[in-house]
C-alpha cells in the first residue's frame, strides 16, 4: 500500500519550491490538485495549482461523500475554502504521494486514510525569516495584499502551535535555512521510507 508524504509548514517556509524539488528528484511521486473558491493569482494554472470552484461544488461534493476535509479563512478579501476530495486523484494501491497542506488538513487525511499510510513532513523556519520572504513574494504580485500576508502569518501561529503539532504526532522538523540540505533530508526521509514499505 502507498504512503502519502504531507508536506506542511507556516506561510512562506518554502513548501511549494521544496515540493516541485521533490517531485524532480523522486518522479515516481504521484500529485494531487486541491480545490479552492480563492481568485487564481498571477503565474497559477487552473487544473495544476488549484481546481478554482465555487461554494456550490464543495457544498456538492460534502453531499456526495466525497469531500475529504475543506477549511475556510476569514480573508480581507472575503471567506476562501480550500477542499480535499476523494475524486480518483489519489490510488493507494498504484503508488505514492506527495501533497502540501495544513496541520489541520493532515489530521482530516490520517483519518481518512489512516495514520500509517500518511506520513508528515513538517517544514519550519524562522519567524522573521518567513515573514521578509512572504513580503518579498507579495511585492512580485502585480497588486500585492499586504493585509492578506500579515493575517496569514498571524494564523499561523495558532494553526501551528506546539500544543498542536504534538497533539497530531509531528515530531521531526526540516529546518529550511539552507534549502538545498532540507531538501536533501526530507528526500532521504522519504527514499527511506519508499524501500522500507
Amino acid at each position: 500500500m502507498g504512503k502519502i508524504f504531507y508536506l506542511m509548514g507556516k506561510s512562506a517556509s518554502g513548501k511549494d519550491s521544496i515540493y516541485l524539488k521533490l517531485l524532480e528528484l523522486i518522479p515516481g511521486l504521484g500529485v494531487y490538485t486541491m480545490y479552492t473558491t480563492r481568485p487564481v493569482r498571477e503565474g497559477e494554472i487552473p487544473g495544476k495549482t488549484y481546481f478554482y470552484v465555487d461554494e456550490d461544488t464543495i457544498r456538492a461534493f460534502e453531499v456526495s461523500g466525497k469531500l475529504i476535509e475543506s477549511r475556510t479563512y476569514d480573508t480581507v478579501f472575503g471567506p476562501w475554502t480550500y477542499a480535499t476530495v476523494d475524486d480518483g486523484q489519489i490510488d493507494l494501491g498504484l503508488r505514492d504521494y506527495i501533497i502540501t497542506g495544513t496541520l489541520e488538513s493532515y489530521g482530516k487525511m490520517c483519518e481518512y486514510y489512516g495514520r500509517e499510510q500518511v506520513i508528515p513532513v513538517y517544514i519550519e523556519v524562522e519567524d522573521g525569516e518567513r515573514l521578509i520572504r512572504a513580503v518579498k513574494r507579495e511585492m512580485r504580485e502585480t497588486n500585492p495584499k499586504y493585509t492578506e500576508v500579515c493575517r496569514r502569518f498571524i494564523s499561523d501561529s495558532a494553526d501551528f502551535s506546539e500544543e498542536k503539532l504534538k497533539r497530531a504526532g509531528v515530531a521531526k522538523r526540516y529546518i529550511n535555512d539552507d534549502f538545498d540540505r532540507c531538501v536533501s533530508s526530507i528526500a532521504e526521509d522519504i527514499l527511506g521510507h519508499l524501500f522500507r514499505g
